[in-house]
């Protein structure tokens, strides 16, 4: 007769989701070993200059909204980006920029900072951000009347936390969902985009095309036109593009599977 070993079957979880862990680390350990980090300029003295991809609003009488991401500074930028909204409305001679800043609280303000008539494409500490979504024209009038409503009923004003949320991603997630017109298609890197506000466990992805499961941002699987197949753990998201054939990878961010040229 055989001899059962109960006890190996429940060793098997552990290893296996540290195992997991562990691979999902090699992307953000790739990206801090080889990739274009800034990892010793003081966050005092790097730069916050216009990285010169916003059109120019001389020069532009269209309404624009757009949303960028940069790579946190310093080492975090090899797990996630920091993501912001910035609009100009019709004629007008500046931007206005929202975004989450977890330091205004030790200032005593809200961590919602709106900021008008600076660049609204700015360097964040050295890193150069990338424009994820941008729309011009008809329209983008009333969906600005959205953003900034949406801004003005963020729930957590008050909190903010870098690890799994709520952070400069989950403000920049809520005001896509309750704006789902823009299609927003937050990158894996967007740590703090799957915390869920109210304590929910079940909401819309924020690009609106499809829906998400997220436990505090720390497990959970979303599907969406936009957003793909995605899988969260701890915070580490990977999965696939359905629209555009791409790898959404823990540290790289989206990677197209379409060979260029």
């Amino acid at each position: 007769m055989g001899i059962s070993r109960p006890r190996n079957k429940w060793l098997k979880w552990p290893l296996r989701a540290a195992a997991l862990v562990a691979v999902l680390l090699l992307g953000p350990l790739g990206v801090l070993a080889f990739g274009d980090l800034d990892l010793r300029t003081h966050w005092s003295v790097a730069s916050r200059v216009s990285s010169e991809q916003a059109p120019d609003p001389r020069d532009e009488p269209a309404a624009i909204i757009q949303v960028y991401a940069a790579r946190a500074h310093n080492w975090r930028g090899a797990f996630g980006v920091h993501t912001w909204f910035a609009t100009k409305r019709h004629g007008a001679k500046y931007y206005t920029v929202y975004q989450a800043i977890g330091w205004n609280l030790y200032r005593g303000r809200p961590v919602v900072a709106v900021s008008r008539g600076g660049p609204p494409d700015a360097l964040w500490f050295n890193a150069r951000p990338e424009i994820l979504l941008q729309r011009r024209g008809p329209g983008v009038e009333a969906l600005i009347d959205r953003v900034e409503a949406a801004v003005a009923d963020y729930p957590y004003p008050r909190q903010y936390r870098v690890w799994p949320g709520p952070n400069s991603n989950t403000f920049t997630a809520f005001v896509a969902r309750q704006v789902p017109q823009l299609g927003l298609d937050l990158p894996p890197t967007a740590i703090g985009k799957d915390y869920l506000v109210g304590g929910g466990f079940i909401d819309r992805t924020p690009s609106g095309t499809g829906w998400q499961l997220s436990l505090k941002g720390l497990l959970g699987v979303g599907l969406g036109w936009e957003d793909g197949i995605e899988f969260n753990v701890l915070g580490l998201s990977a999965g696939i593009d359905l629209n555009d054939l791409a790898l959404r990878l823990p540290g790289i961010g989206k990677l197209s599977m379409i060979p260029r040229g």
